[in-house]
């Protein structure tokens, strides 16, 4: 069977995305976590949507390998937000939390689907929620285009 993903058939050689809205949340779990090995599985598509009341997991890495259809094995686990403002997440939008960057959208797991979207953040501070002092109920933002 042929797909018909054109991310999985690499037709764009730019991204399509023009212009989005900011995508906001509010942070409902913290998390204390750190793995190596984990081998999460980024899906190609550079985009996925997300809807107001859904809950979906940040997870960060500092891989290079943290790109659409790369394969991610060091994760320190940040938390869980529910999304209050949805819209399309797309790879590269730096991510806030009250704020503060954490970094950059790099993909999507879809390990917890239909659960939720693990999305991976790549950064070049590596930490946990908790070791970044992260608080329940902070704003979270994914930056428009």
């Amino acid at each position: 069977m042929v797909t018909k993903d054109p991310y999985a058939r690499s037709l764009f050689d730019k991204s399509p995305y023009h212009s989005a809205t900011p995508i906001h949340g509010k942070l409902v779990v913290v998390l204390d976590g750190h793995l190596t090995g984990r081998g999460l599985n980024l899906i190609k598509p550079p985009s996925r949507a997300v809807q107001k009341h859904e809950v979906h997991e940040l997870i960060l890495t500092n891989e290079e390998s943290a790109v659409p259809g790369g394969v991610v094995e060091e994760v320190w686990y940040a938390g869980f937000f529910e999304v209050t403002e949805g819209g399309m997440a797309i790879i590269g939008s730096p991510v806030t939390v009250d704020g503060v960057e954490i970094g950059v959208l790099a993909g999507f797991d879809e390990t917890h689907l239909p659960n939720h979207l693990n999305i991976i953040v790549k950064t070049a501070r590596p930490a946990t929620g908790a070791e970044m002092n992260l608080k329940l109920g902070a704003a979270v933002t994914f930056a428009g285009r």
